[in-house]
């Protein structure tokens, strides 16, 4: 059959996996959205301290996808959880470094100006400096997301899931009259993903800064 044939016949089983794919992704970037910019937070102030963490970060993001999960397979064993820590730990660069880089470009006057009307430093930081800093960590974000859509497909090899089922399942079967169609299929609905995240974030950047800063 041809490849409309295929996406007509097995539509509910892609959608289904399409589905987890995006659920996995969107769960994983929540945490390492949370603990980028805590530990963003946390070292901006220090040169060290920041650098220390970017530079962990990136050693992380250099481990081979497969190495990563093939190492906690024998701790946490098959499926989710591997799926999860790895997608989470790779997703940390770029959201790391960008609060680091907007936090740092916070103009000091405007910070000193939030200390002279006597806001606390938690109050400094939530209202003055975290905002300010939102359009370069929602960058990052937006680099992970568009990251971890690829990595993910990987996850099929730990019983992970995702359409990265649909690569493996036609990769394994090469030569069979369905194996392109699933490759394809796994593919371009990873593509489609990686599109509507991106669009969202654009939306979601449209209503969170406001316009004299897009300026």
């Amino acid at each position: 059959m041809n490849f409309w044939e295929y996406l007509g016949s097995r539509h509910q089983q892609i959608l289904v996996d399409a589905y987890q794919h995006a659920s996995v992704v969107f769960q994983c970037m929540v945490v390492a959205t949370l603990l980028g910019v805590v530990i963003g937070v946390v070292t901006y102030r220090s040169e060290w301290a920041g650098n220390l963490a970017t530079v962990t970060t990136a050693t992380l993001l250099t481990i081979p996808a497969l190495a990563m999960i093939g190492l906690l397979i024998p701790v946490v064993g098959l499926g989710v959880p591997p799926t999860v820590i790895a997608l989470t730990l790779y997703g940390l660069l770029p959201i790391v470094r960008n609060a680091i880089v907007g936090l740092r470009g916070v103009d000091p006057s405007l910070v000193d100006a939030a200390k002279g009307i006597g806001m606390s430093r938690v109050a400094r930081l939530a209202r003055v400096e975290l905002p300010l800093a939102w359009p370069p960590i929602l960058t990052g974000i937006r680099v992970s997301t568009q990251m971890l859509m690829g990595i993910a497909a990987i996850a099929a090899y730990a019983s992970g899931p995702g359409l990265g089922n649909l690569i493996f399942r036609g990769i394994a079967s090469l030569g069979s009259s369905n194996a392109l169609n699933q490759v394809l299929a796994g593919t371009l609905g990873i593509i489609v993903l990686a599109l509507l995240f991106d669009a969202a974030y654009v939306l979601l950047g449209r209503l969170t800064i406001p316009r004299g800063i897009r300026a």
